[in-house]
């Protein structure tokens, strides 16, 4: 699968304060002669809350652990998303697995209307006015994925008119 966010990946991490959110938690059992033993695997969004993202899932014996390795592998992974006064630039529509979402920018005081594992990804970004629709699979980690791949594709006008090699005007007037 394409992952989103190739070429707008953050570069140092260190330096930026980074909020993490917890998704999902999944309990997980391995059968053995011995009797079942118990897991668990984390699925954490951390962001900035100004437009940057990443996500990362952690397995382990004890949830506080799973979280624990989940934040960390989510720091390994940021990217950079274009938030524009509190929304997205432009329609986006993402698919990962089973998983289909399709975001829309909101007028200022909509809110983020979204559900699940969505909210979760959308207010870590910073994003605060947003329409959300997931079709297909509600499976977690996947919409997690598809939400990060909807935004990593997201470009605001200033890219578009640096990559065209045209003014910005260009952009906006066709």
């Amino acid at each position: 699968m394409n992952m989103a966010g190739v070429n707008n990946r953050v570069k140092n991490a260190s330096d930026i304060e980074l909020k993490d959110r917890l998704v999902a938690i999944n309990r997980v059992t391995k059968v053995t002669k011995g009797g079942r033993t118990f897991s668990f695997s984390a699925i954490v969004v951390v962001g900035n809350e100004d437009g940057i993202i990443g996500w990362g899932l952690g397995k382990a014996s004890e949830v506080t652990t799973a979280i624990a390795k989940g934040v960390e592998a989510a720091k390994k992974n940021l990217i950079k998303v274009p938030v524009l006064k509190g929304t997205i630039p432009h329609e986006q529509l993402a698919k990962f697995g089973g998983a289909e979402v399709f975001i829309k920018p909101a007028s200022h005081g909509t809110g983020v209307k979204a559900g699940g594992a969505m909210r979760a990804v959308l207010e870590s970004v910073g994003v605060t006015d947003v329409l959300a629709k997931s079709k297909g699979s509600s499976n977690p980690h996947n919409l997690v994925k598809a939400t990060i791949a909807a935004l990593g594709e997201l470009r605001d006008a200033n890219t578009v008119a640096q990559n065209r090699g045209v003014s910005i005007n260009t952009v906006y007037n066709g």
